[in-house]
């Protein structure tokens, strides 16, 4: 159906016309803007007075198809998905008066589902649909959100002098489902952050602690808040394995104090605790891909030499050169070159057993070597090397279980320093 009026192609003066339907905080707010911004704005609420109060704002239409025979480009403000259906699909709904250059923005927040259905119903009829989440609703009123888009280019376009009008900024995420995924996600972040300020905040009182002290030292330290997002940047920017391995490290570490803060005062924190559980999956390391390991050499002598370099690293292996005794030479060729190297049992199991070797013998040296070699081919967590110092601790007794721990914190120390060089292998 064709607009009642204006230019042949459905706009008034080649300018778009802007419609709202829901006129609570958010939709009040964007026919507001509009007025602000010199377009003029019809507008639907299922409450006859909700415009009286809205500078500038008309009083509502009888319906969203009235709305729609008027508008080019009608932003859809309300509260679930059954609103949003009934007012995009419903007998009077805004499709009941769709005209082909009718462009419907939802700005509720809904699943993807409802997205793609309701996406689905106004391409039936020749109608455009932009899933568009909005941030901060609060400031609606002031010119003051971000309009994340999901939908065609084309209809973006179309719609874009209608957003701006209304939206500081507009993103445009990728197709149809783009911007309702980015609206929710963002929605995760904003609500997993009070939960971590819950946790902590309870932390800090159960210690005696002020939470203005908490807050103070938040305000101070990051006053742009970018440690909220530091993350998100490290993902942009490809920080490499090796770094958000030692990151990992460091993350266990601290999140291990808070727990151990909770448990003396009685503070449950369930999100730390998770947060520490999957401390690798938080940092993409689970999905980090598998090095291919090249075939060993045929030559005995250089399948030792690779086979210890795969163990220890090659910092050891180079600096024995040419053994020069009987002793090195058996290290070599028959330790590494014949045993080692056996299919049978993998690296990791091999160092397990060694590693159990090595605690009975109380040598805190010994194990630091051994550690060092498993921390550097990444075959254990700090919290799993923890865990093996208590296991070989009931089988080794506590004093040689001591030296165990020792060799074990001081090659994680080593391991997790920022300016760290490669562990001296002796």
């Amino acid at each position: 159906m064709p607009a009642d009026n204006g230019s042949p192609d459905g706009t008034t003066g080649g300018h778009p016309r802007a419609g709202v339907v829901g006129l609570g905080m958010i939709g009040g707010g964007v026919a507001v803007s509009l007025v602000r911004s010199g377009r003029a704005a019809v507008v639907h609420d299922v409450r006859p007075d909700a415009a009286d109060a809205l500078a500038g704002v008309p009083a509502p239409l009888a319906s969203p198809a009235e709305v729609a025979r008027r508008s080019d480009v009608v932003m859809v403000a309300v509260v679930n998905a059954a609103q949003a259906r009934e007012v995009i699909c419903g007998e009077n709904g805004l499709l009941a008066a769709a005209h082909p250059n009718l462009t419907v923005v939802l700005l509720s927040t809904v699943g993807l589902p409802t997205v793609h259905e309701l996406a689905a119903a106004c391409e039936a009829v020749g109608v455009g649909f932009l899933d568009c989440g909005v941030t901060p609703g609060d400031k609606a009123a002031e010119h003051g959100m971000v309009a994340v888009l999901g939908g065609a280019d084309v209809v973006v376009e179309r719609a874009m002098p209608v957003l701006r009008d209304w939206a500081k900024k507009v993103v445009h995420c990728g197709p149809s489902g783009a911007g309702m995924a980015t609206k929710i996600a963002r929605n995760v972040i904003t609500y997993g952050s009070w939960r971590t300020v819950a946790e902590a905040s309870a932390l800090v009182e159960a210690a005696g602690v002020d939470v203005d002290a908490l807050a103070t030292v938040i305000e101070s330290a990051d006053p742009k808040g970018a440690t909220l997002l530091q993350l998100l940047h490290m993902k942009q920017d490809g920080v490499s394995e090796p770094l958000l391995r030692q990151v990992e490290n460091l993350m266990v570490k601290d999140l291990a104090a808070a727990q151990e803060l909770g448990a003396e005062f009685g503070v449950r924190t369930p999100l730390v605790d998770v947060a520490r559980e999957r401390a690798r999956q938080t940092l993409g390391l689970d999905e980090a891909p598998v090095r291919p390991l090249a075939p060993l050499p045929r030559d005995r002598r250089e399948r030792g030499v690779e086979m210890m370099k795969r163990v220890y690293g090659s910092e050891l292996a180079d600096s024995i050169g040419e053994p020069a005794d009987p002793f090195t030479t058996d290290t070599l060729d028959h330790l590494f070159a014949d045993v080692w190297s056996r299919s049978e049992l993998s690296v990791r199991d091999r160092r397990l057993l060694t590693l159990g070797v090595a605690a009975s013998t109380g040598r805190a040296d010994l194990i630091q070597i051994q550690t060092a070699g498993a921390l550097a081919n990444e075959e254990f967590t700090p919290q799993q090397l923890h865990e093996a110092v208590l296991h070989l601790a009931l089988y080794v007794g506590w004093c040689n279980a001591t030296a165990t721990y020792n060799g074990v914190t001081a090659a994680l120390a080593d391991h997790t320093a920022p300016d760290r060089k490669s562990t001296e292998q002796r």
